[in-house]
């Protein structure tokens, strides 16, 4: 598959459904919550933005963001995740390369964090593929990385 079929588009009636119908491998099970828990969390956190992750015509994961400022004084990806009949094939790494110029476009976000469990190998990979930091931030069991944006 290649990545430019990849797009991000915000949760809405038509995708939401699919959204949770998606899970991740089972290796992964323990490092995300289930997408209708974030769902229904940005119901009542207005300021996380969530987004259906196309692969053509296809829901194949599902990115959430926030769109104000916080820890590390910084915008923080929630959730990223792929689908497990769709993982190893840079849908990922593609949709937060678009989350990211999303923020990019609408906040000017100039730092952007994201929290994960430092056994997720795969998104270590990921994130420091991206240009993500380890500068030893700690969450509670997760660590943070942190990408320095620049003007696009």
């Amino acid at each position: 598959m290649h990545t430019e079929n990849v797009k991000i588009v915000e949760v809405n009636e038509e995708n939401w459904y699919a959204c949770c119908e998606l899970t991740v491998s089972e290796e992964q099970q323990g490092f995300v919550e289930p997408n209708a828990v974030s769902i229904a969390q940005s119901k009542f956190e207005p300021s996380l933005q969530p987004y259906a992750i196309y692969a053509g015509d296809t829901v194949a994961g599902f990115l959430m963001f926030n769109t104000v400022k916080e820890e590390l004084d910084a915008y923080w990806i929630y959730r990223i995740m792929v689908d497990a009949k769709h993982q190893g094939k840079g849908i990922a790494k593609a949709a937060t390369r678009l989350a990211l110029a999303e923020m990019n476009r609408t906040l000017q976000a100039e730092k952007v964090v994201v929290g994960y469990h430092p056994d997720n190998l795969a998104a270590h990979k990921l994130y420091a593929s991206l240009g993500f930091v380890d500068q030893g931030n700690r969450f509670g069991k997760e660590m943070a990385v942190v990408k320095t944006m620049t003007s696009s």
